[in-house]
């Protein structure tokens, strides 16, 4: 009992301390490598928190399971506390063996888990440290692998990152670009850019997304896939998305009617009364709100689904479309359709991309056929070749998204291209500055035989 968690029954601290301590002892006799590896659950807090505690522990065991089943006899398994997990990997021959447990710890946990009658998903975040003969200090082996899995949840969850030296400074950098953050709001050095949804069977503009950039006084531009989850991880994605709600209304303000403004919504934010703050942007805008469209991905209705859902259904109430974002690349997208009636699917790119493959093809003429036999319209997202243009209009998307027709523009010149297309005379937009530059054209051109004969769409 003093040695095992009275939950999993699997070690606890004290004996995988100990058997840390043997590993050391082992590799510095055999002169062979061993692995620290720890783990955090990805998600459990919100399953815990909505589906109660039993639910939670039942979890926490079938977790357990998993993980011993990947796992050699000879190898140890512990539950530090909470849904913190750590192993010894002995008797390594090589450092990708750990890589490849680590790959099959991912894939065992998150298989679907029935809790109270209810398929429910959660991930793993590994963090890898592989040790030599010469690494006999027990906290330094933990410490490096515990800032190889703060690497891991920066990367996007569900995934394993492995230590190497320059990790610390990486940190030390996300941490200091975490303060500079609260400097660049306070001087309002964050912008919002505007990428325009096309009707894909007329090219007008039937809505923009606001989407947003930041210049640091030092660094240039910091990209969004670099700063928006470290907003979420230190609470700034509070005040930014506060901002941006506002910023955005304000902005489409100055656009005909009736194109919407589409604002991306954090999970994060569901969780610090979001209601609040788009009643406020509507209010000191005035902008009506059935021209406001939120954006919400997968990952938000993971966090808590029945309260999250509420709040949707509130929202969408007062006339805001809602538009599930990055279809496709979530948990239970199927079941999620079925809870909640979104207005809009955006499709996620990387089907997009791959659209020429019959594979990807066929998953984006499904997409589409849920979508109209459940009454919602489909934005393709990412679309950057006449040639993807012609296969998604030809598997009936209505709306189209991406670099073919415009690249995010500053508010000045997205009106432009708003009044532009309104009177047929709209150009796409130059390629991105890495890529080689394409002669313009009227969008009405860059229309194929496909898109031109398609169905009417549905109202933006």
């Amino acid at each position: 009992m003093a040695l095992h968690d009275t939950l999993t029954g699997l070690p606890n601290r004290a004996l995988f301390r100990d058997r840390l301590d043997q590993a050391i002892a082992h590799a510095a006799h055999t002169h062979s490598p061993f692995a620290v590896l720890t783990c955090d659950l990805d998600r459990f807090k919100a399953i815990n928190d909505s589906l109660g505690h039993p639910a939670g522990d039942v979890l926490l065991r079938v977790v357990a399971e998993r993980m011993q089943s990947v796992l050699r006899p000879y190898d140890t398994v512990a539950r530090l506390g909470g849904d913190e997990f750590a192993i010894v990997l002995t008797y390594l021959d090589e450092q990708p063996a750990a890589s490849s447990l680590a790959e099959r710890l991912i894939a065992a946990v998150g298989e679907p888990i029935i809790l109270d009658g209810q398929a429910v998903e959660v991930g793993v975040s590994v963090g890898i440290t592989v040790a030599l003969e010469n690494d006999g200090d027990a906290d330094e082996l933990f410490k490096r692998a515990d800032m190889a899995l703060y690497e891991a949840k920066a990367g996007g969850r569900n995934t394993y990152r492995i230590f190497c030296p320059d990790v610390g400074a990486r940190i030390a950098m996300r941490g200091q670009l975490g303060l500079d953050m609260k400097d660049a709001i306070r001087r309002g050095e964050f912008r919002l850019v505007y990428q325009p949804v096309v009707d894909a069977t007329t090219g007008n503009v039937v809505s923009l997304e606001a989407l947003m950039r930041w210049s640091h006084p030092a660094r240039g531009e910091i990209s969004p896939g670099e700063f928006i989850p470290l907003a979420e991880e230190n609470g700034l994605i509070v005040p930014l998305g506060a901002w941006a709600l506002r910023e955005a209304c304000r902005e489409a303000l100055s656009w005909p009617e009736p194109l919407r403004v589409g604002v991306n919504v954090s999970a994060v934010q569901f969780r610090s009364e979001l209601e609040e703050a788009v009643l406020v942007a509507l209010a000191e805008t005035g902008l009506p709100a059935h021209r406001l469209k939120l954006e919400v991905t997968e990952s938000v209705l993971m966090q808590d689904g029945d309260a999250v859902i509420a709040c949707l259904h509130r929202l969408r109430a007062l006339g805001i479309v809602i538009a599930l974002d990055d279809f496709g690349t979530g948990y239970s997208s199927l079941g999620y359709l079925r809870r909640f009636p979104f207005d809009k699917i955006k499709i996620d790119r990387s089907f997009i991309r791959d659209i020429t493959d019959p594979d990807a093809a066929a998953i984006v003429r499904a997409v589409v056929n849920i979508g109209e036999r459940l009454g919602m319209g489909i934005v393709a997202e990412g679309v950057e070749t006449a040639e993807q243009l012609e296969l998604v209009c030809r598997e009936g998307c209505t709306q189209v998204q991406g670099f073919l027709f415009s690249r995010p523009l500053p508010p000045q010149d997205a009106l432009a291209y708003v009044l532009a297309s309104q009177v047929g005379s709209v150009s796409a937009s130059p390629a991105p500055s890495n890529s080689p530059p394409k002669r313009r054209r009227k969008a009405s051109a860059l229309l194929s035989p496909a898109c031109a004969t398609s169905r009417t769409p549905k109202v933006a």
